[in-house]
């Protein structure tokens, strides 16, 4: 079909190893999948007990991506703008009401991933009972390194993971201490829709969240899975 203006270009990120990017549909995140992440958000019944998975969603547009380092634009509308680390998950497929069992087939990678944050903006809107998408789902808020192909790097259920903020240590937890695994929330989100390739899927942050100023320089890693370089600008 013909449409009135030209369709808005599908955002892509880069695939170690291979020239060919990875087109981004939808992004999925997960809240409070670490305990300790949990806690020092005040979720304390969330924290001492493995309740169902909650999500959110990121327009597929808000991803910055890059191989190096990545400029990363501070949002207005905010004075505090905080950092969450997390593991990326990359879909390669797609499907509906999908077994824990069969969920590690529907994965293409891996990739270090940022959930950037307008904290003062959510703390507002938790307090009116107000949805957090202008918190959450604001233009280069998800930033995400290049992907790891799970050819490559399997399927890692454990490993550090990190975050430096101008070369001081902020986030250091380990994949293990996820309270949802990567195959149940892959199972869980897809009871609630339709998975398809080209989702994107954060599975969740370790305590640590901090602010962020523009001219921060910020590293971040999973092991196994590769390093994120941003900066705040």
């Amino acid at each position: 079909m013909n449409t009135v203006f030209a369709p808005f270009p599908v955002a892509t990120l880069a695939v170690l190893g291979i020239p060919q990017g990875f087109p981004v549909r939808r992004i999925f995140c997960v809240g409070r999948n670490y305990a300790d992440h949990a806690r020092e958000m005040g979720a304390i019944d969330q924290a001492e007990g493995r309740e169902p998975p909650f999500f959110f969603s990121k327009p597929g547009d808000a991803v910055r991506g890059g191989e190096g380092e990545i400029s990363v634009a501070y949002p207005p509308q905010t004075g505090n703008l905080h950092h969450e680390v997390e593991m990326v998950v990359a879909l390669g497929a797609g499907g509906a009401n999908v077994g824990v069992e069969a969920a590690n087939a529907l994965i293409f990678g891996y990739a270090v991933g940022l959930d950037l944050t307008r904290r003062d903006m959510q703390a507002r809107a938790k307090e009116k009972s107000h949805p957090w998408d202008m918190s959450k789902g604001f233009d280069q808020s998800a930033v995400v390194g290049p992907i790891c192909p799970a050819a490559s790097c399997g399927h890692p259920l454990t490993g550090r993971i990190w975050l430096t903020v101008n070369g001081e240590l902020r986030q250091s937890g380990d994949l293990s201490a996820m309270m949802w695994t990567v195959p149940e929330i892959i199972a869980n989100l897809s009871t609630l829709v339709r998975l398809e390739a080209g989702d994107l899927i954060y599975t969740g942050t370790p305590a640590g969240v901090g602010p962020l100023v523009r001219g921060d320089v910020l590293e971040a890693g999973v092991d196994g899975v590769g390093t994120l370089h941003a900066r705040i600008v």
